[in-house]
């Protein structure tokens, strides 16, 4: 599952590319991890938002809510459950993105595969949002099973939206939407390094 990202396009270059204006504000990180504010295309706008639906669980021993935890994917396969149904039939959105990481190797010493498209500075994977009390407008990416090159990493990947289906993604019925959530056949390029997984203590 998708827990890093990078957009390291300016505002600019997003918002000419797909077409939509610019949100007051509007403020994102280069390296989106969950709880950070990241990008999204939502309602015309280039928007920032919150990386994860907040979930907020008891403490075992006080019975205490705990700091909320990000959601961060939502699996095609269970979009119809509670916490997703709502804003995959109402608030779907993009989200722009340069590259995705999965933490590849033994634990312990994972270290930070890239996937992009080789012919693409930036693409769109699928998103849906909603607002919430503890983090304002929050987001989260949408998953399908991985295949081709992506499955030499992980077994699930973001679902790519291609251009043509832009308008379908965020626009359309439940079921014309649902009928996109395929995995990418496309080629994809894999760039395995040695950079640790876990970020550096004070990073």
């Amino acid at each position: 599952m998708c827990n890093l990202y990078r957009m390291t396009k300016a505002q600019s270059e997003i918002s000419h590319l797909f077409s939509v204006t610019v949100a007051p504000g509007l403020n994102f990180a280069d390296e989106v991890y969950p709880g950070y504010q990241g990008a999204v295309i939502a309602n015309g706008q280039l928007r920032s938002m919150v990386w994860g639906f907040p979930l907020v669980l008891k403490s075992k021993k006080t019975g205490e809510p705990l700091k909320p935890k990000p959601v961060n994917n939502a699996r095609t396969d269970k979009l119809d459950s509670f916490m997703w149904r709502y804003s995959f039939e109402e608030r779907r959105c993009l989200i722009p993105l340069t590259a995705w990481a999965e933490a590849t190797g033994e634990r312990g010493s994972k270290t930070r595969t890239w996937i992009s498209l080789p012919d693409a500075e930036i693409f769109a994977v699928a998103g849906i949002w909603r607002a919430s009390d503890e983090w304002g407008e929050c987001y989260s990416m949408v998953m399908v099973d991985a295949a081709g090159d992506a499955a030499q990493v992980h077994s699930r990947m973001p679902m790519i939206v291609s251009p043509e289906n832009y308008v379908t993604w965020q626009h359309g019925t439940p079921e014309e939407a649902l009928i996109l959530c395929q995995p990418y056949g496309g080629a994809l390029a894999i760039d395995r390094t040695n950079d640790p997984w876990a970020r550096a203590s004070g990073s």
